[in-house]
């Protein structure tokens, strides 16, 4: 792609006198350097719409004045692009954004209106929809629940959007303006991976049944036990779900991860198969699952499944799970390994 290096000179219109001059702004193409561009930025200086919503404590500063709304980006325009972007929907993990970005993927994180699940829906037993409802409404800034009340800038979907508005403006090089769509109005679903990590995997795979993506990666998720969502129809065909969990981490232990991978459809595509015991491509499969030692450790194994400092490591302390990470953002949506039954002996008709 090519950029313009930009220099000025001034140029006299001769009217009435040669006086009248005005400035403009001439350009040269410019090869840019092939690089990795990390970037960040406030929400709120993207964006002015945005605002906080106390009632779910979801600020744009933390009580000390810190800012809580900084989004971050990545790409690197040295490796061969996939022409796909990813968005996740936790925390900024700079060390899986490194990884995707090896992977010739983009990726942002946006911070929207998530902080709802520690006090919404709290009641037992819980309504089958009610966090389901939650979650499209913090995803598209739609009003899905009477719960909460989440404007559109304020939702991950225009969050997302006025992000990567703002990314082609400022980053060029990246060629973020291609995750747009043909009018400009949105961003093309088509080319976008959603994922994220517990909470955040969860949403993700609740906004696929709504809209059309890509590709869904779920890691230590999805889960939404007691909820009935999983099971509805899917805008987004079910062999484009994957997902990633230890199998010592309580949702696992209950059948929650089981069960939503099932009501998913993921045993269309091929068996649960332990990476630990196996290579790539794993058969093909949407269903992974590590064992490696965490010490009984369940929260550690909830957290293990993605890049940081309870990931399976060796010896020499690299990470064992690259090649799972590798495949799940990018093996072809269209190869897929054999349907299975469902399991008898995962639980899908659970009650609070």
């Amino acid at each position: 792609m090519m950029t313009k290096f930009q220099f000025s000179a001034t140029l006299c219109i001769g009217l009435m006198s040669l006086s009248a001059c005005t400035k403009i702004t001439l350009a040269q193409e410019a090869t840019p350097k092939a690089q990795r561009y990390e970037i960040n930025a406030r929400a709120s200086e993207i964006d002015p719409r945005v605002k906080s919503h106390p009632e779910i404590n979801f600020l744009l500063e933390t009580p000390s004045g810190r800012p809580a709304d900084i989004q971050n980006a990545i790409v690197d325009t040295s490796v061969p692009q996939r022409g796909k972007l990813v968005i996740w929907l936790m925390s900024h993990n700079r060390t899986l954004f490194d990884r995707l970005a090896d992977y010739g993927l983009h990726a942002i994180q946006v911070q929207y209106a998530r902080s709802w699940f520690s006090i919404c829906c709290q009641e037992k037993p819980v309504g089958p929809h009610c966090r389901g409802n939650i979650r499209l409404e913090a995803a598209t800034g739609q009003d899905f629940s009477d719960e909460v009340s989440i404007p559109k800038p304020d939702g991950m979907m225009e969050r997302a959007y006025q992000f990567v508005k703002w990314l082609e403006r400022t980053n060029p090089e990246g060629n973020w303006g291609q995750f747009l769509n043909a009018d400009r109005s949105g961003l093309n679903w088509d080319k976008v991976i959603v994922s994220g990590s517990s909470h955040g995997s969860t949403t993700a795979a609740r906004f696929a049944k709504y809209v059309k993506v890509s590709r869904v990666v779920a890691l230590c998720g999805p889960r939404d036990q007691y909820q009935a969502w999983q099971a509805l129809p899917s805008a987004t065909p079910a062999n484009r779900y994957f997902g990633f969990s230890h199998v010592l981490d309580g949702g696992w232990k209950a059948d929650h991860y089981c069960r939503s991978w099932e009501l998913l459809g993921m045993n269309q595509f091929g068996p649960i198969v332990n990476v630990d015991k196996s290579k790539p491509p794993y058969q093909n499969t949407r269903r992974l699952i590590t064992n490696f030692d965490v010490g009984g450790n369940e929260k550690i194994a909830h957290s293990s499944v993605q890049p940081g400092s309870r990931a399976f490591k060796g010896k020499d302390g690299r990470y064992m799970h690259e090649a799972v990470w590798r495949y799940l953002y990018t093996h072809p949506v269209d190869v897929v390994g054999p349907p299975v039954p469902a399991d008898d002996d995962c639980e899908k008709n659970q009650q609070q």
